[in-house]
């Protein structure tokens, strides 16, 4: 006999732009769970809102809000998924009290700190973040050359330099790509993300860039797990980037065929180590 909706198990969706909060939510819907999604203004799909059986709209900041949507429907387990520009931290954050209590004990406005003192807000209320990954293992990056092109004597030492540049940002929890040709350092990524980093590293080296993304050292999988996909491959051929490096079994790909089909066509090498 199917369960009734009422009781089903429920998990909490905490939700940043792009598609993997989509992605997060059709897989444990698939399950036969109930998802309660808790999205941000200016930030979340509002497609969201179709693959979920409750959604509701926070503002950047609102703690208290997100944690009493949770408490009512009974979410004991919740994942955070999706982006949040970086960006909006300086203009459009808009905490409730309770936000507001958080924030003044906070040193440092890393990302992992702010992440970790959510979760640990969560779970004295008792909501426990799980990790997105459990959702969709499928999406990790599998270990090997993903592309038919392989990187070259003079790539390869790159991706190399790169990769030791890029575990030490994480490290210092700044970030978690880097750009560089030659062996000379051209981007780090900062605030702007990604694809700025990319844009910004690429333009300096006129052709030919190495492009590296890494987990963090002590990477907690609950969130801010890496993620690549189509938009990458395409932002590198804007400035005509030769290589894409990133981290086995620590990194999600969205649309994995699409982005090694894409690389393919644009001599795109992408590396999984």
């Amino acid at each position: 006999m199917a369960q009734t909706p009422h009781k089903k198990e429920v998990l909490g969706l905490i939700a940043g732009g792009g598609v993997f909060p989509i992605m997060v939510a059709d897989a444990a819907r698939d399950k036969g769970l109930r998802v309660i999604a808790v999205a941000h203004e200016g930030e979340t799909d509002s497609l969201l809102a179709e693959k979920v059986d409750e959604l509701a709209w926070i503002k950047l900041g609102q703690l208290g809000h997100l944690i009493k949507v949770l408490k009512k429907a009974g979410a004991t387990k919740t994942v955070m998924a999706g982006t949040i520009n970086k960006k909006k931290m300086f203009e459009n954050i808009r905490p409730d009290l309770r936000g507001l209590t958080l924030m003044s004990k906070l040193a440092i406005f890393h990302d992992d700190d702010i992440l970790r003192a959510v979760a640990g807000e969560l779970q004295r209320e008792g909501i426990h973040i799980v990790s997105s990954v459990d959702q969709l293992p499928e999406l990790l990056a599998p270990y090997g050359n993903l592309t038919r092109k392989k990187p070259n004597k003079q790539e390869r030492e790159d991706v190399d330099f790169g990769w030791k540049i890029a575990k030490e940002l994480g490290r210092l929890d700044i970030g978690q790509c880097v750009v560089v040709r030659k062996k000379t350092v051209l981007a780090l990524e900062a605030i702007e993300g990604t694809n700025e980093t990319i844009l910004r590293g690429g333009k300096l080296a006129k052709e030919k860039a190495v492009v590296v993304k890494v987990s963090k050292p002590n990477q907690d999988l609950r969130f801010d797990v890496p993620t690549v996909g189509p938009e990458t491959i395409e932002v590198m051929c804007q400035v005509s980037a030769s290589v894409l490096a990133i981290e086995a079994g620590k990194t999600l790909i969205f649309d994995k065929l699409g982005m090694i089909s894409y690389a393919d066509r644009s001599n795109i090498v992408i590396v999984s180590l």
